[in-house]
């Protein structure tokens, strides 16, 4: 092969006789290899890239379509009438459940509990009389000193005032619990929203409108949908041993709506047993981390699930796979004596930027990947070992350099040109 330093385009009368002599010579040590590797004159062996097939376990995975949710939700309101004096929180901010939210105006709730201590007081205060009635007349009893009638009517009495003394105290513990219902407390620790109203507002016991809703981030939920046959599909190749189950603790990884990956994993907490009528989903439940609460309820993301693992498996790039005329999947294969070899082949599921094969590869088998618009069945190519960017699914890495097409050195009326 000539070399590109001495292809320069040149007329012939400004070509030393030395130099044009040489570059006979160059041209003619050209052609005389390229016969002997049985091209055509003027043709050289086209380059292709490839990448070298060998068995591997795979992760078998799916990709779904979800939405974040908050794995607690409480909406916070009132459970006793009145005007609201102060908002104790500070809004979009953290809350620990028992943290006080407002507080409603206590001087009411404060005369009503007084007023039952004083009523179960009272009450408490006729007892010890009525028992000691009690005690006497059962001592004349013995004596035949006193009638039956009252005796029963002095213990009918004590028991009244015991009767008294209950009521007494159970209203004073409602009267309490009112009271402290006055200041209204965090049910759960979470989050929490704007409030829907200011100080001074009249509010009223267990009112439809909330007064602030608190969500827990931490951890929060990813709620899932999965079509019915990719179910079927995945139990099928289980029980044909084709796929092992990845266990009870299936790990799932999320993609953001901006194509960034989640950095935490998260886990599959359950899926439903039922097939939605209408969609032919069913919908699964994954758990996840989120310390620095970068997930927000409501949030569009895409959860890749570990489903399994298939053993002794391949993965053949995607860009190296096209269809031919009948649509079925075909890629381009060099022997190992360097030519292109067409085959069909037989595509099970998609694994990121690649395509997973269940039969009809070897080990060591070598994938056209780029140059395939040289690749013709058959033809001979000069195979250069390239490596694949699983993250893109482009080239990173070429083994001899980058690939270019064939340099030709022909004359055009006595002058010495090059074509690309």
């Amino acid at each position: 092969m000539l070399p590109r330093s001495l292809l320069l385009a040149t007329h012939r009368r400004a070509v030393p006789v030395g130099l044009a002599s040489l570059l006979a010579f160059a041209v003619l040590s050209g052609c005389n290899q390229q016969k002997s590797a049985g091209l055509p004159p003027g043709a050289m062996k086209p380059q292709v890239g490839v990448v070298v097939l060998h068995p591997q376990a795979v992760a078998i995975t799916a990709e779904l379509p979800g939405r974040t949710n908050a794995s607690f939700v409480a909406e916070v309101r009132p459970q006793v009438a009145g005007i609201v004096q102060k908002r104790l929180f500070e809004e979009g901010g953290e809350v620990k459940a028992g943290d006080p939210l407002y507080l409603i105006d206590p001087a009411s709730y404060q005369a009503v509990l007084d007023s039952a201590v004083a009523t179960r007081s009272k009450a408490e205060a006729a007892v010890p009389s009525a028992e000691a009635k009690v005690e006497r007349y059962q001592t004349l009893a013995k004596q035949n000193a006193v009638a039956k009638q009252d005796l029963d009517d002095a213990v009918a009495t004590l028991a009244q005032a015991k009767a008294a003394v209950a009521v007494a105290a159970a209203d004073e513990a409602t009267a309490r619990i009112n009271l402290e219902h006055t200041r209204i407390t965090a049910p759960i620790s979470g989050r929490i929203d704007k409030s829907t109203l200011t100080p001074g507002a009249l509010v009223t016991a267990s009112q439809t409108t909330a007064l602030t809703t608190i969500r827990t981030l931490e951890p929060i939920y990813v709620d899932i949908t999965q079509s019915s046959r990719r179910l079927l599909d995945l139990r099928q190749a289980i029980e044909a041993g084709r796929v092992k189950i990845a266990g009870d603790n299936v790990k799932v990884r999320l993609r953001l709506e901006n194509g960034a990956l989640y950095p935490l994993p998260g886990r599959l907490a359950f899926s439903e047993a039922n097939v939605s009528e209408t969609t032919g989903t069913y919908a699964l439940r994954a758990e996840f981390p989120n310390p620095d609460r970068v997930l927000l309820p409501g949030m569009y993301v895409r959860a890749t699930v570990e489903e399994g693992v298939a053993e002794n498996s391949w993965l053949v790039p995607q860009r190296a796979v096209t269809r031919n005329t009948k649509g079925q999947p075909i890629a381009y294969f060099v022997s190992a004596d360097d030519k292109i070899e067409e085959r069909v082949l037989e595509i099970a599921t998609e694994i990121g930027n690649n395509w997973l094969i269940t039969k009809g590869l070897s080990d060591g088998d070598r994938v056209v990947v780029e140059g395939l618009q040289n690749a013709r069945a058959g033809r001979e190519v000069q195979p250069v070992e390239v490596t694949i960017d699983e993250n893109s699914g482009e080239v990173r890495e070429r083994r001899q350099g980058a690939l270019s097409s064939p340099v030709v050195v022909a004359r055009d009326g006595g002058d010495v040109v090059r074509a690309e």
